[in-house]
């Protein structure tokens, strides 16, 4: 039996922790803040989106970072074990749209109470506002024992004996740490894994924001605030290649734009320099040009003594129509019989290809998720073991993985905690 301390109650300390305690071992959660799960308790707005009923292979197309890093853990336990899981102990569940699967209660906490009591069942201690505030090592002598997870022998090997409280010292065999992102950092996700592993030597990727909208250069949006659109198309070229296409739905706000396809789009981007990034909304992707002219000029014929901004009402949400035709570079005061081939070419244009630029991405408040954290090339993608210390593992968030939406970023959550307690020897 092993003495192991988790660090951190959300959903990957939580699966870590009952992982690990099922086996036997002596497990004690430490979670910093009042109760656990406090990010749980605000995902999917509230219905707690917890994982996507796919197979693993249509699972790993929607990881944007990781994916062949969380491969193992994935199929380990992939989610129609997390689902099982979650059955097991009393949590009925149903799937919605996009295979997403929720609570039936459509109530985020029920979430964490079965992952709690999972835990306890299991025996393990669950120590709330503790704060974890160093790890203690020893220096080893025997090398040999790690010759399995050694980088180089220039790096100096030292293996866990225990972590420091502001409550006192624990001894201890392994420390799994759960601390998650920097997102959303009411939730208590103040960054403490990233600062534990940087003490250790290991390499981080550069933080950013995961899942956001996107602050736009300009004005335009600002008249545009409220409107949703349904069925259209963003892409995004960088030097005229496209690093992202997605069709679905989008929101125009305060600030710029947010919704479905922005937040997807924002974790392909974010580490891009954003100066680079063209931003193009096709209105009408089901339409190809051709047909999208005819559709035009029928339009044009049956409004052909209005004025321009009158003629598009069938066409476009009403407060789209001033910004189209403004980007267009076409009078909305123009009489529509009036209209020349060139200009209708350049309204075209505008509806299949309506530019924006990103300012910049809106920030670790509103972000969903964090992209970046402890490098993968330093984890075991098996054991989620550091290969610099004998009994540091690392899990969830706090690692260089992320996804899209729809239950994806909490399955990974499950998985790497999942395999970091039960590969606990």
């Amino acid at each position: 039996m092993k003495k192991v301390c988790v660090v951190g109650g959300g959903a990957a300390g939580l699966m870590a922790a009952y992982a690990c305690a099922r086996q036997g071992h002596e497990v004690v959660l430490f979670e910093k803040n009042e109760k656990l799960g406090k990010k749980i308790y605000i995902t999917g707005k509230g219905r707690c989106n917890f994982t996507n009923d796919v197979s693993p292979e249509e699972f790993l197309q929607n990881v944007v970072r990781g994916e062949k890093f969380l491969t193992s853990s994935l199929y380990s336990f992939p989610p129609k074990k997390v689902i099982e899981f979650f059955e097991n102990n009393g949590l009925r569940v149903k799937t919605e749209r996009g295979n997403r699967v929720f609570p039936l209660s459509d109530h985020a906490s029920d979430v964490t109470k079965i992952l709690e009591k999972a835990c306890k069942e299991q025996g393990a201690a669950v120590h709330l506002n503790e704060t974890v505030l160093k790890f203690q090592t020893s220096s080893m002598t025997d090398i040999g024992i790690m010759s399995d997870i050694t980088m180089s022998d220039k790096i100096p090997m030292s293996r866990i004996i225990g972590i420091e409280t502001e409550r006192g010292y624990y001894e201890c065999d392994y420390v799994i740490v759960a601390t998650g992102g920097i997102s959303y950092p009411t939730t208590g996700s103040t960054g403490d894994g990233y600062v534990f592993a940087k003490e250790f030597g290991h390499e981080l990727v550069e933080l950013k924001c995961g899942l956001c909208g996107l602050n736009l250069k300009g004005d335009f949006y600002k008249d545009l605030q409220g409107v949703s659109l349904k069925n259209v198309r963003l892409t995004a070229k960088r030097k005229g290649k496209t690093v992202y296409e997605e069709f679905g739905e989008m929101l125009f706000t305060h600030f710029g734009i947010s919704g479905p396809i922005v937040l997807s789009l924002s974790s392909c981007i974010n580490r891009l320099p954003l100066e680079e990034v063209e931003l193009f909304l096709d209105l009408k992707p089901a339409l190809d040009a051709q047909t999208l002219d005819k559709r035009l000029l029928r339009d044009f014929d049956k409004y052909k003594n209005k004025r321009l901004l009158n003629a598009l009402v069938e066409l476009l949400p009403s407060k789209l129509i001033p910004v189209v035709l403004s980007l267009s570079g076409v009078s909305e005061q123009r009489l529509v019989h009036s209209v020349t081939k060139e200009e209708r070419a350049r309204l075209l244009k505008t509806l299949k290809a309506l530019p924006m630029s990103a300012h910049s991405l809106r920030g670790f408040n509103e972000a969903i998720i964090t992209s970046g954290g402890v490098s993968l090339k330093e984890i075991n993608p098996k054991t989620m073991e550091s290969k610099r210390v004998q009994g540091l593992k690392f899990c969830g968030e706090v690692l260089d993985i992320d996804a899209f939406t729809g239950g994806f970023n909490m399955q990974i959550a499950f998985s790497t905690g999942f395999a970091a307690g039960n590969t606990v020897k």
